[in-house]
């Protein structure tokens, strides 16, 4: 597709690179026509920045592209194939319910993915009817733009489509499309898939297609090289993502392979939620009964998964096999440094530790802290909100005389910070503790209504998402914690 490609009404400028490569990556897959769509959910400020016309999203004409209806100007469509370790154990996937509709050529420059999710059967949906109902659609697309809001690089929605038909899960529920924009839709999987078929010409080729999609100052390197630093790339960004991830106290709940992306942005927004009480073996996933995935696992989770990456690049990272083992093995070794790197830097400046000179102490002072969170049973989003607002009142960690030596040691720690005004450290913490995050009662709650046929919760929760940084009053009402002695559990509805 070149420059002078004339746009849709609608703003489609559709490119189809991932169907270049390979066929063994994919197939043709059409979505399948729905009864009756109508739309529930356009974003607007994203739709802009695509090039896309917001309100023509809404026309008859983009609601058909939007529930699979109608192929855009310029759509290949098709389900990529890719494997993965689910739970450890490795199978053999790919787009059960997902098509990929191309890619979005931007005003900005680049490309992202465009994917309908929900959209129907595919060669890969083995017992399922490659559906998916509103309220996980919505969940979708409620958290991933809260993840937006907080800085951390995602996937993102650009609407939600209801189908007009009913899908069967425990019970009949209404039917939507989730519009998912993506970096790409390259995962750690889609690599285990190409080992897995042993085929060194198509791991080569779509080796060469992520570089050129995530890392093009790499393509003029020399092979052995070359592939090597893309691995590199891959483990420095997800060590960046896990530790923000960890930072605002993200639960993934499914950190299967196939839910890594080469990119370094969170994907498939399943069982995930945020941590209210702080305890890192905090488990939401009703599948996860063994605490695989559990808030503290999440880093070396990562690792692993990074090293099946690895694994599946071997034959790229050297021609002798022990000398590729070596490389590999150095490069996933890398993960920790800046994982904790970025953590450590991060948990300071929640703290209000403004220069970027560390002391030997400041990991004490940080995991005394979570220490002292743990075992009060303190809300993780909210007592770094009131450190941040000076209101450390009556609550059970406050009260205690352990909080109160804590407290004078970070002051003193604080007050270490020659030069360093209140103001400094105040905007720092600001910018640094989210006021808000997608509290679960209040997600429930907002989608709970909306498959009632209210959206009215889930436009105010997104609204007071966009900016969980702004401590505006009307955050205020979302930043209240309920208690319940059920635990809370989350499904793979997504």
């Amino acid at each position: 597709m070149n420059e002078s490609t004339p746009l849709s009404p609608i703003g489609w400028r559709l490119d189809n690179s991932y169907a270049r490569l390979p066929d063994s990556f994919y197939v043709r897959q059409a979505p399948n026509p729905v009864r009756s769509p109508s739309s529930v959910l356009v974003n607007d400020k994203l739709a802009a920045a695509l090039g896309l016309d917001p309100a023509a999203l809404r026309s008859p004409e983009g609601v058909a592209a939007l529930a699979g209806n109608r192929l855009p100007e310029g759509s290949v469509p098709i389900a990529e194939a890719y494997a993965g370790h689910q739970f450890g154990y490795f199978t053999m996937l790919g787009d059960g319910r997902a098509v990929l509709l191309g890619e979005q050529l931007l005003p900005s420059g680049g490309r992202l993915d465009v994917q309908l999710k929900g959209s129907g059967r595919t060669p890969f949906s083995r017992q399922g009817d490659g559906r998916a109902a509103l309220g996980p659609m919505l969940r979708e697309y409620v958290i991933s733009e809260a993840m937006n809001g907080l800085g951390i690089p995602t996937t993102r929605s650009l609407a939600v489509t209801a189908t007009g038909q009913p899908v069967q899960r425990e019970r009949e529920l209404p039917g939507a499309v989730l519009t998912r924009i993506a970096a790409s839709h390259l995962r750690v999987g889609t690599f285990e898939f190409a080992a897995g078929r042993g085929d060194k010409s198509d791991l080569t080729a779509l080796a060469d297609y992520a570089i050129q999609r995530h890392d093009p100052g790499l393509a003029e390197l020399p092979a052995e090289e070359r592939y090597l630093r893309f691995l590199e790339g891959v483990i420095k960004r997800q060590a960046s993502l896990i530790a923000q991830w960890q930072l605002v106290g993200f639960v993934h709940g499914v950190m299967n392979t196939d839910n890594m992306t080469i990119s370094g942005e969170t994907i498939d927004y399943g069982p995930c939620a945020f941590l209210d009480t702080y305890d890192p073996a905090t488990v939401f996933s009703s599948i996860d009964r063994n605490g695989r995935y559990a808030f503290g696992n999440q880093p070396s989770i990562a690792a692993w998964n990074l090293a099946r990456l690895a694994e599946a690049l071997l034959p790229l990272l050297h021609e002798k096999e022990e000398e590729a083992v070596r490389l590999a093995e150095e490069a996933v070794g890398t993960f920790a440094d800046p994982f904790r790197e970025q953590w450590l830097s991060g948990m300071r400046a929640k703290l209000g530790l403004v220069l970027e000179e560390s002391e030997d102490d400041d990991e004490a002072l940080i995991e005394d802290l979570l220490t002292l969170m743990k075992e009060q049973r303190a809300d993780y989003t909210n007592t770094f909100r009131n450190l941040t607002l000076g209101e450390l009142g009556e609550d059970a960690l406050c009260l205690t005389p352990a909080f109160g030596d804590w407290k004078q040691r970070w002051k003193l720690r604080q007050h270490r910070e020659a030069g360093v005004t209140d103001e400094q450290r105040e905007a720092l913490m600001l910018r640094s503790n989210p006021a808000v995050i997608p509290r679960n009662h209040r997600v429930e709650e907002a989608l709970e209504a909306a498959e009632a046929g209210d959206l009215t919760l889930v436009e105010r929760l997104l609204h007071v998402l966009e900016n969980p940084y702004a401590y505006s009053p009307e955050q205020q009402e979302y930043a209240s914690v309920t208690r319940s002695d059920a635990p809370y559990r989350t499904f793979c509805g997504t």
